[in-house]
């Protein structure tokens, strides 16, 4: 079974918030699609281990931000690769409250969505939750990130809760002198490409990369990446 087909499959980047009582979290996410038109409904697939599962489970709502193609990776990396349960992701981020009562994130989106859960359905490791949508704006024209250009363009890489994940996505072959990969998220550091958010030009080995630099989804410093062979 070549699994490398379902990459094809299109795929949005999303970030999900739920909550209630001043407890709240976002997670990225990249499976959402619009289930009905009338009355609109939506459906997310969440990992079961995940701290939003919990929460949406508990206050029945939910909340999603579509992100742009402009997000840094670091904005991705806070919502995608660190629990909530140990950081507050949203201290910092630029967020709004809207009808369902949960804070959106607006800092990096194109438009929202809120929703009142109406169904789930257990899928083993995760739950696809079904819900109505009370509100919804759109809050910029900048285009909005596809998974495969966060994957293309951005070098991503899907965390190991994700539904998308596959071990053979950390088996793609690479460079063995040049590429070297974070143990924590996956994200793979290519000299001919350098980091570019970061002011790391292209042509730059990761040898003579400062030892302040760390990795831009996660923010694990150089003794996390191994070099692939």
């Amino acid at each position: 079974m070549n699994k490398s087909a379902l990459y094809k499959i299109s795929y949005g980047i999303y970030i999900v918030t739920s909550g209630e009582d001043g407890k709240f979290n976002g997670q990225i996410a990249n499976s959402m699609f619009q289930v009905t038109s009338n009355p609109a409904t939506v459906a997310i697939s969440i990992n079961k281990e995940n701290y939003t599962h919990e929460l949406i489970k508990r206050s029945r709502k939910f909340a999603v931000s579509i992100l742009s193609e402009a997000t840094p990776m670091t904005f991705i990396g806070l919502f995608g690769f660190k629990s909530g349960r140990h950081v507050n992701k949203l201290e910092n981020v630029q967020t709004k409250t809207g009808a369902a009562k949960v804070p959106i994130v607006v800092e990096h989106a194109v438009s929202y969505l809120e929703a009142e859960l109406e169904k789930e359905l257990d899928c083993g490791t995760h739950t696809i939750f079904v819900g109505n949508i009370v509100d919804c704006d759109i809050l910029s024209d900048a285009e909005p990130m596809t998974y495969a250009y966060y994957q293309k363009v951005k070098g991503g890489k899907s965390p190991k809760t994700a539904p998308t994940y596959h071990k053979e996505e950390a088996k793609a072959p690479v460079a063995p002198a040049d590429k070297y990969v974070c143990s924590v998220c996956g994200y793979v550091y290519d000299p001919e490409k350098g980091d570019p958010e970061n002011a790391v030009a292209p042509g730059t080995k990761f040898e003579d990369l400062p030892d302040s630099w760390t990795c831009p989804v996660c923010g694990a410093d150089k003794s996390k990446f191994e070099k692939e062979s």
